[in-house]
């Protein structure tokens, strides 16, 4: 259905070309139909191309996919790599959030005597009687106690979202509102609505996307029989009404450089900011790097009304949602709860660090849900999807991280299953761990490799790391350095393939390293005459160009691992006169440090040797698994792999703490 879907949208630009008008078809179309209770389809027009029966019954999920192919090309992004954010996902969050908020209490009346005690003539006439009397006493004045923050269907209130998109998020919403809405009295039911519309806080930095949302909500209220489309009903607000109050709660702003166009603050936050790094955006524009550089000059610039700098998560590459969510702690009320869909990478990876030590030190991270890329969450995305939960302010004591979490730990019903696997981080060990970076680990599922995962992790821990000072390799104040392998691959004269007799500079890339048994190898044409004529492994595998490493001996590893191999890193000792390719890591070794280990060992090879075995040790492979924030091996990573001392390296010659390798 992904395939016809995308057929579909492929069609469709072809038939018409400009995406805001999609847009607005679409949206006019949807509308249509709703008000003529008619299938969409016989509303769309003629020259459209024929929906498959997955868009037919979701228009919504179109609508989702019109604004993000609409916002890529905006971006110079490829329309084609898009993905959007699945209704039961959004509705799977908001029944968990909500699974505790709902206030309709029903209150049972006080019986006299039972209706079996009465004659059967009476006994209907007493049944209607009763009901009337229970339908008063459900929602008696206690209903209205304590609502100055939610609905009486228990929808917390200011609710936000800052990144509304095409508005999926309120959509469901409004759904779990009609649906607890089903008891209440007509009167009850409309001024309960109005509650609601009045106290949501939606605004994105798309002028489209936020026509569309009003639209969208619009569209859900009509279907819903929350709105009448032509007048104001007992138990229905009027479209002029509700279209006023969308136009003054859903708006065109932007969150990162703006203020909050609101005087009250939230209560609730629930958001899938964009998932974009400033450096992709802007790709349409002729002054695209110039437009690039000023986004980003300005963002450090922002200060908020303390006069303070806004953000401290702009590191690295920055991606939009981290800002998003620093944001969101600033926006939200002390004590409020922010909810937010974000990469799985945001719980290791390095450039996150400054959000993490916002989210712990400053705020109360509750809970993390973790999902795999290997889950399609989010058909077509390239990356696993993280839910995090936060109370702002104070700070956290226990994160409840549950994962790898499958489809199956959760449900429309229910949201996240009580059987799901977790691990709760408390501050003291988890600072241990992490060296206070508050990383998260990727624990497996499977409770034995849990078990096997912590034992590793606490044993480990407290170990000197492979390029700081106290580790035992790094002599006369000098640091071991990682680096990436000299010879880029792409557009380069000097590298081609090893054909059968060639003899010439080995070029070792990343696809070389292989496990064989427990032992790893590289398994280049120049080491092993046995490969095929044929062999991948044979492709850019000689190097014709200078030279800068020759009569070097190097230990090294494949710079991209394979998230569903048994071993994240493969490290071997690379033999003289090889050069390595840009897929490849390396450790540069001090010179001092390689005499000593010729000294201890005997020779240079023998030392690097060592060094391997424990690169390669089982413990090692679990350690970088649990703490990997992707495919590709980071140097920072490799840099922070622990490094004991062996106890065969005598205390003369080497400084540090001795341990078993």
């Amino acid at each position: 259905m992904v395939n016809e879907a995308a057929g579909w949208f492929a069609r469709l630009d072809c038939e018409c070309q400009k995406r805001e008008l999609q847009i607005d078809i679409w949206s006019d179309s949807w509308e249509e139909s709703v008000v003529s209770n008619v299938p969409i389809a016989s509303t769309l027009p003629n020259n459209w191309p024929t929906l498959p029966a997955g868009l037919l019954s979701n228009p919504g999920a179109v609508l989702d996919q019109l604004i993000s192919r609409y916002e890529a090309e905006e971006d110079g992004r490829s329309v084609k790599g898009v993905y959007t954010m699945p209704a039961k996902f959004v509705d799977i969050i908001l029944t968990d959030e909500f699974k505790n908020t709902n206030n309709l209490k029903k209150k049972e009346p006080l019986a006299t005597i039972s209706l079996s005690a009465l004659p059967p003539g009476f006994r209907a006439y007493a049944q209607q009687i009763n009901d009337e009397v229970r339908k008063e006493s459900d929602y008696s004045s206690e209903v209205y106690e304590n609502l100055e923050h939610q609905t009486i269907t228990g929808i917390p209130i200011p609710f936000a979202d800052p990144a509304v998109g095409a508005g999926i998020i309120p959509e469901r919403m409004f759904r779990i509102h009609a649906e607890r809405c089903e008891d209440l009295k007509l009167k009850q039911r409309k001024e309960d609505t109005l509650r609601l519309l009045e106290g949501l806080q939606l605004l994105d930095a798309s002028e489209v996307a936020v026509r569309a949302t009003r639209r969208r909500l619009l569209i859900t209220l009509l279907k819903l029989g929350l709105v009448n489309p032509i007048k104001e009903t007992e138990g229905q607000i009027s479209r002029s009404e509700a279209e006023m109050i969308l136009e003054n709660n859903v708006l065109y702003d932007d969150l990162l450089r703006g203020e909050w166009p609101w005087n009250e603050k939230p209560i609730l936050l629930i958001s899938k900011p964009p998932w974009l790094r400033i450096k992709d955006k802007f790709r349409n524009e002729e002054n695209g790097s110039e437009l690039r550089k000023e986004m980003s000059d300005e963002l450090k610039g922002v200060s908020g009304n303390d006069g303070k700098l806004r953000f401290s998560a702009l590191r690295g590459n920055v991606n939009l949602y981290r800002l998003y969510v620093e944001r969101a702690l600033q926006i939200v009320k002390k004590d409020g709860r922010v909810t937010m869909v974000v990469p799985d990478s945001l719980l290791r990876e390095k450039s996150s660090i400054p959000l993490r030590k916002i989210l712990v030190s400053n705020n109360q991270w509750e809970t993390a849900w973790s999902f795999s890329d290997n889950q399609k969450i989010f058909p077509g995305a390239p990356q696993g999807v993280l839910v995090i939960g936060v109370i702002v302010g104070g700070k956290t004591e226990v994160l409840t991280s549950f994962g790898p979490l499958e489809n199956g730990d959760i449900s429309s019903k229910d949201g996240l299953s009580s059987k799901a696997p977790f691990l709760e981080l408390e501050r003291g060990p988890w600072s241990t761990w992490t060296d206070a970076s508050w990383a998260v680990p990727r624990m497996p599922r499977d409770p034995y490799e849990r078990n096997h995962a912590l034992k590793a992790i606490n044993n480990l821990a407290d170990q000197p790391r492979l390029c700081e000072v106290d580790c035992w390799l790094n002599q006369s104040g000098e640091n071991i350095r990682v680096r990436v392998g000299e010879v880029a691959l792409s557009n380069n004269n000097n590298i081609s393939n090893w054909d059968l007799g060639t003899k010439g500079i080995p070029l070792i890339r990343g696809n070389h390293f292989a496990l064989v048994g427990d032992k790893v190898i590289i398994d280049h044409p120049a080491f092993n005459k046995n490969l095929e004529k044929d062999s991948i492994k044979r492709y850019q595998a000689s190097w014709k160009g200078e030279m800068k490493t020759e009569g070097i001996q190097r230990i090294a590893c494949q710079a991209v691992a394979n998230s569903s191999s048994k071993r994240r890193l493969l490290w071997s000792v690379i033999s003289k006169n090889c050069v390595l390719g840009n897929s490849v890591n390396y450790l540069q070794i001090p010179t001092d440090t390689c005499q000593i280990l010729k000294e201890q060992f005997g020779t240079l090879e023998e030392g690097l040797n060592t060094i391997v075995e424990h690169l390669n040790s089982d413990s090692l492979n679990v350690w970088s698994k649990v703490w990997s924030a992707n495919n590709n091996v980071n140097n920072y990573e490799i840099a922070g792999l622990p490094f004991p001392t062996p106890k065969i390296v005598s205390s003369l010659s080497f400084k540090g703490n001795k341990s078993d390798i």
